[in-house]
């Protein structure tokens, strides 16, 4: 791995190689206000790994790359993504393909209804609108650790998508191979705290997404269990295409297709 250098007051990281979203040559570079020991660059590179020609991030690019592998002919099949945000693999996604639709948490909207001006679907992950069979291709990008019922969503996920259609979808994996921790559930209504409250950005507010699982790669089997989908792990390590960076699993849910007897 190359080494960051200093400009004028900030460190900076560099490296040349090729943008999977936007397709071109580039330089992938990351700012801090202080220089960091070595082993701590991917923790730094997880949302700040830019391509300077997109702005695309390293989970992004490690998210497109499976879905260019899995579904090469993708800009033709039916896309939802759940609470994207327009930049990067999303916008290329909503530019590129015709029968893409985006969906936010919006209540005040009411579920199952398209907002006036900003073209999104009202839609609860965990109890959707949509028919079943609706999508070939279902997305999520670091959704899933803000659920408080991620079996009913990932169930609902599965009944949407047609028979060998997929969920792709990052979440950070933070414990590893130490079991899954619960953050906050709902009692009777009510947020219920196991952790002192964490929050990640939100697309539809500035409060931030409450963390209510932290994840471990014990949630292969938890999705296979309550989607009977199967389940796909995908690390890719290469700072080439500028996906180095921690938690930038990508996990394949793959509705299985029915075998003719």
């Amino acid at each position: 791995m190359d080494v960051g250098t200093v400009e004028g007051e900030k460190f900076v990281f560099s490296a040349s190689g090729r943008c999977c979203i936007c397709g071109q040559p580039t330089v992938f570079r990351a700012e801090r206000g202080n220089e960091i020991p070595l082993r701590w660059y991917k923790h730094w590179f997880r949302g700040d790994l830019k391509c300077t020609r997109c702005g695309s991030i390293p989970r992004e690019r490690a998210l497109f790359t499976v879905i260019e592998r899995l579904y090469p002919m993708w800009r033709g099949l039916r896309i939802h993504e759940s609470s994207p945000v327009y930049r990067g693999v999303s916008k290329k996604f909503q530019d590129e393909c015709a029968t893409y639709i985006r969906s936010q948490y919006d209540p005040d909207l009411g579920f199952g209804l398209v907002h006036p001006t900003r073209k999104y679907h009202s839609q609860d992950l965990e109890s959707q609108t949509f028919d079943n069979a609706s999508f070939d291709i279902v997305i999520t990008q670091d959704v899933f650790e803000h659920l408080f019922a991620p079996d009913r969503a990932i169930q609902e996920i599965s009944r949407t998508l047609v028979p060998g259609g997929a969920h792709i979808m990052t979440v950070p994996l933070v414990k590893g191979i130490e079991p899954s921790v619960r953050r906050a559930c709902l009692r009777d209504g009510k947020i219920e705290h196991m952790l002192p409250a964490q929050y990640h950005g939100n697309p539809m507010s500035s409060e931030g997404s409450l963390v209510t699982i932290d994840w471990g790669y014990d949630i292969l089997d938890y999705l296979a269990f309550h989607s009977g989908m199967a389940i796909s792990h995908i690390q890719i390590d290469d700072l080439s295409q500028g996906i180095s960076a921690v938690y930038c699993d990508v996990i394949v849910c793959k509705k299985v297709m029915p075998i003719a007897v």
